[in-house]
């Protein structure tokens, strides 16, 4: 079994597909993965809210006093959108991940270079569950938005496999965006020549994924299933620890 069919098979409810198709992605219906919990709060930035409670109304003249009683704490709940997110990478190079808020836009808002090898990740995705945390020192890099930050160390299923880099895209990878901007979900190759300078074909699967900002020093990206898949569980951390 090819490394592609075996990227194939971690998601059998999408049919493989290739980057020239110019067939537009039927909408379908969502699910998240179970990795994703909705509730969960953030317990850095507790707000302030006031609330009212009405007093019971005075029998003998009828009427109604309402007091004001003193603050209490509540937990803002997290920031949540959809992403479309790519991971994509030569056979025997690295792997990449980008995520773009549209699909039609080759400019992409994220876009990393991992150290881990393209091989290594499918045996990796072959359990069924990927976990990839990205970490900063929150001492050095403290004013640094997260999208903005130049490096990190990486783990994968909770083992340090080395680091992730933030890169520009290229002319190669903006030409790799536009040859997909007919697929939302899917998995397959890449021509040789089409957004790579190498000579290698490009593996890439390309699903939907859940962002979820919970404070300036964490977000998360989550793979979202076709409902009636067992599915793949990805999920991305950027974390800076403190």
């Amino acid at each position: 079994m090819t490394k592609i069919d075996a990227l194939r098979r971690l998601l059998p409810c999408l049919s493989p597909t290739t980057a020239t198709s110019k067939a537009t992605a039927t909408p379908i219906k969502k699910r998240l993965s179970t990795s994703l919990r909705n509730d969960v709060v953030d317990p850095l930035h507790p707000v302030l809210t006031n609330t009212n409670q009405d007093k019971d109304k005075d029998s003998q003249d009828s009427t109604t006093t309402t007091d004001l009683e003193p603050p209490v704490l509540a937990f803002s709940r997290p920031s949540r959108s959809m992403v479309i997110g790519t991971i994509f990478g030569q056979r025997k190079g690295h792997v990449w991940f980008c995520f773009q808020h549209h699909r039609l836009s080759t400019k992409p808002s994220l876009l990393l270079e991992l150290s881990i090898p393209t091989h290594q990740l499918v045996q990796e995705m072959s359990s069924g569950t990927v976990r990839i945390a990205l970490e900063c020192d929150h001492s050095e890099l403290s004013s640094c938005p997260l999208h903005s930050v130049p490096i990190w160390t990486m783990h994968c299923n909770g083992r340090k496999i080395g680091f992730a880099t933030k890169r520009k895209a290229t002319h190669h990878n903006r030409l790799m965006l536009k040859t997909m901007q007919s697929i939302t979900v899917g998995a397959g190759m890449i021509p040789t020549g089409v957004g790579s300078s190498g000579s290698e074909e490009i593996m890439y699967m390309r699903a939907n994924y859940e962002h979820v900002i919970g404070n300036s020093d964490y977000e998360s990206f989550h793979l979202v299933n076709p409902d009636e898949c067992a599915g793949q569980e990805l999920s991305v951390y950027l974390m800076r620890s403190r």
